[in-house]
């Protein structure tokens, strides 16, 4: 007879209802972490957990049967992150989630092949998302297979560059449910195949034909859909004025349409485009036609418009005004490296435009402290402001900014005269939650203090490049923004490892870019390491004093890092090798490390069984086996190889030409 466990035993938590279980659970989903303590509480904790779950994203997919034999009651499947996933282990997944599984992601997969995805198909009744994007080498028959999915309502085929219109032909007819389709980069789908999918699915609301080599001639089928809310035609240069005046009657619904790039369709098509388009709320016309005063004219009647977008365009100040005049309930403008935006011009708009959220006036290097008062003045509700490299605005006026723009969220100020007198005006901003500083050569410790002391709720924080900061200030920062999830402090040379213990506080922090601080070793490395659990992306390149004891360290601690780039540190094969206990690790950077060898490298390369990316110095390539090359990309590993001479110190003088380095 089973013995009893008498209450002094018993464990409390074994009376808790399932229910209320689920409950806690569902307020740890911030987390993940705290759901791997959870489960460790008890056997009942453990077991619930797992009943619990719905969303799944593996590292590895060799572990797929013991995390699938574990998580029973899935329905969102996020394999993005396994980089070789074959057609075993979609069987794997179809016989696990025969009756649960409604998404799938594939979008980062390779290796599989249509008879992978027809036992999907068969299993899988209920599955309604479907992520192919990336599978560049999947065909027709592939094609024909997804269109046994009948249930599925949202698709996503980006860069499938080998399915045709006729693999998309067999999609239209078996997926009749379909309400988006993303068929971006399918350079083989041309105006039949859109044709076909716009005939057969009726119930589409989203269609992306981004880059296709389509003509007018699929737009009167495109036009006829009834519920159709989001197109993008992006980049589809076979599309211009000719013929569109015969769709005036077609697309009420639509609320959303990209013509980015299409520099066919000059302002008397859009004005045929946009006739009858009386609810769009979105209009994107980057890197297309000048902003003239005809193609503003063009927009008159769009009295619903609420967000337009012209990166990259020229822009007359006729024009720029007429759009003001004209569109008078906007909520977000982009004016991103837009030539030709005038004070005269963005002031009249923006004193139009009182009710605007989002303002992106980055690289509008004409402006002035003019403009930004009117922005001031006007933009009080403004929670976006991005005004990278506006070097014509003097210092006084960003205090303006401070003063007025109050419930600001997102403030990009890179490369600009901003100094500490306009960062303690913007700390009033307390809701201020993502801030770029780099290269703002003004700013000190003082400025930066009145945001740590403000502006609680800031998770990222970026001041590349700008060296009048030292300990001081990002101590500031990590005493008063517990949430800061992200910091690039990249090239602010006077950090040293003070830094690096304040940041430790952090708890959040995900991010950390040092590059270039010469003065940080391993012991704060470590601190970051123990403290920073969430830690996912690092680069610690030219980091010189960093050696073995600061990646044996990451390799114990570590546990959810993704990224490290360690170029130009003091790394040896011992340390690289470490890295092989991060089951998480998928991509690193190493260039000029003179402590690596190459057999060192292949070994760590080996141990590390999750890399997905590997971003090496070129003279390597003749030094590793080429059979072993063969054997990592084999197991699903993209070899980057750069020829990039060995760098010195910057002079100071030369940042701003070499603002590459960044993302090197």
């Amino acid at each position: 007879m089973k013995k009893q466990k008498s209450p002094a035993t018993q464990n409390p938590f074994d009376v808790l209802s399932e229910e209320l279980v689920f409950t806690i659970l569902d307020l740890l989903n911030a987390n993940p972490l705290d759901k791997k303590s959870f489960t460790l509480v008890c056997k009942s904790f453990y077991t619930i957990e797992a009943k619990h779950r719905r969303t799944l994203k593996p590292l590895r997919s060799e572990h797929l049967p013991s995390v699938l034999n574990r998580y029973p009651c899935v329905t969102h499947l996020n394999l993005s992150l396994c980089r070789r996933v074959t057609d075993s282990s979609l069987a794997f997944v179809a016989d696990a989630y025969k009756e649960t599984l409604q998404r799938i992601d594939l979008s980062q997969s390779k290796f599989f092949s249509c008879n992978g995805l027809l036992n999907l198909a068969m299993k899988c009744k209920n599955l309604v998302e479907l992520d192919l994007s990336n599978a560049t080498e999947l065909r027709d028959a592939a094609a024909s297979v997804v269109a046994q999915f009948s249930n599925l309502e949202k698709l996503w085929l980006g860069r499938c560059k080998l399915i045709t219109d006729m693999g998309i032909g067999c999609i239209a007819v078996g997926c009749r449910k379909l309400r988006l389709i993303c068929l971006k980069w399918c350079v083989g789908v041309g105006d039949l195949g859109v044709e076909l999918i716009a005939i057969k699915c009726n119930e589409l609301r989203c269609l992306d034909l981004s880059y296709l080599p389509i003509t007018d001639k699929c737009l009167p089928s495109i036009f006829k859909l009834q519920h159709l809310e989001d197109l993008v035609l992006e980049g589809c240069f076979g599309i211009d004025d000719d013929n569109l005046d015969v769709f005036k009657q077609g697309c009420r619904t639509l609320k959303k349409l990209d013509i980015s790039g299409c520099q066919n369709i000059t302002h008397t098509g859009l004005s045929a485009l946009t006739s009858s388009f009386g609810y769009l709320e979105q209009l994107t016309l980057a890197d297309g036609s000048p902003v003239t005063l005809a193609l503003a004219d063009g927009l008159n009647k769009l009295a619903m418009l609420q967000s337009i977008i012209l990166d990259g365009c020229l822009v007359t100040s006729s024009g720029l005004m007429a759009i003001g005049n004209s569109c008078i309930s906007l909520k977000e403008l982009s004016l991103s490296k837009c030539v030709g935006v005038t004070d005269e011009a963005l002031s009249l708009v923006v004193s139009k435009q009182r009710d605007l959220r989002k303002l992106d006036i980055t690289c509008c290097r004409m402006i002035t402290d003019i403009s930004i008062a009117s922005i001031a003045n006007s933009c009080i509700n403004l929670t976006s402001l991005k005004m990278e490299s506006c070097g014509l605005v003097p210092r006084e006026a960003f205090i303006l900014i401070g003063q007025r723009c109050h419930s600001l969220k997102d403030l990009d100020l890179t490369d600009n005269e901003i100094d500490d007198e306009g960062l303690k005006s913007i700390s009033s901003c307390a809701g201020l939650s993502n801030l770029k500083l780099g290269i703002c050569l003004n700013i000190t410790d003082r400025g930066l203090s009145y945001v740590g002391k403000c502006c609680s709720k800031l998770k990222e924080l970026d001041l590349y490049r700008s060296t009048g900061i030292t300990d001081s200030g990002i101590s500031g920062i990590a005493r008063g923004c517990p949430e800061l999830v992200m910091i690039n402090a990249a090239y602010c040379t006077a950090i040293t490892d003070s830094s690096l213990l304040s940041l430790s506080q952090c708890s959040k922090l995900k991010t950390l870019e040092i590059r270039g601080c010469t003065l940080v070793t391993s012991i704060g490395l470590a601190a970051i390491a123990n403290k920073c659990k969430l830690l996912t992306c690092l680069d610690i390149k030219k980091c010189y004093n960093i050696d073995d004891r600061g990646m044996i360290s990451i390799a114990h601690f570590s546990q959810n890092l993704r990224q490290i780039n360690f170029s130009y540190s003091s790394i040896t094969d011992l340390g690289l090798l470490s890295l092989a206990s991060l089951s998480s690790l998928q991509t690193f950077t190493v260039f000029h490390v003179e402590g690596l060898t190459p057999r060192g490298l292949a070994t760590a390369l080996l141990a590390c069984g999750g890399l997905k990316k590997v971003k090496l110095h070129l003279s390597l390539r003749s030094l590793l086996p080429d059979p072993f090359i063969k054997h990592m990309e084999g197991r699903g590993c993209v070899f980057e190889w750069r020829n990039k001479v060995f760098q010195a110190e910057v002079d100071p003088k030369c940042w701003k030409l070499q603002l590459e380095d960044r993302t090197h």
